[in-house]
């Protein structure tokens, strides 16, 4: 099993997030850019990053499409989540065992991960729109760690 960007790295990064927004439930493309927000905040104008600032990093957003369906199957295999439909298409959502989850995990990354999940989903996702920085991320060819291609992101 590869550790990294495996089901259950993306997994517990995704619960972070869910259990962050709960009541509320996002949808897979929320969940992903969300979750590329938190690795690399510092490009988003938030807290330093998680991840270090590689050239291809959009790509991996792409890639961790489907790595992350497979991780959100983990979580409601497990209980931690759930799929809804809604009235605009499918949604997850933290069950009451999700944040609960969360809160028993002490490792110095997840402290770090919880801190970025707070300031992407409360912060920075308000005002952003999901689709069009999506968008951006994978048309925009890699810049120098200095620019910040949504410096202004804020309408």
């Amino acid at each position: 099993m590869k550790p990294l960007n495996s089901p259950l790295e993306i997994g517990v990064r995704a619960l972070v997030l869910l259990s962050e927004s709960h009541p509320d439930a996002l949808d897979l493309a929320q969940i992903a850019i969300l979750d590329h927000a938190v690795l690399h905040s510092a490009e988003f104008d938030g807290p330093p990053s998680l991840h270090p600032d590689l050239p291809a990093r959009a790509g991996e957003l792409g890639l961790k499409r489907a790595v992350l369906e497979q991780a959100l199957l983990v979580l409601i295999r497990a209980g931690l989540a759930e799929l809804q439909a809604d009235g605009t298409g499918l949604v997850y959502r933290a069950t009451e065992r999700g944040p609960a989850f969360v809160e028993i995990l002490e490792a110095p990354y997840v402290l770090r991960l919880r801190e970025r999940a707070e300031w992407a989903v409360h912060e920075w996702a308000p005002d952003t729109d999901v689709r069009a920085a999506t968008r951006s991320l994978l048309t925009t060819s890699p810049a120098p760690a200095s620019h910040r291609p949504f410096e202004n992101h804020r309408g």
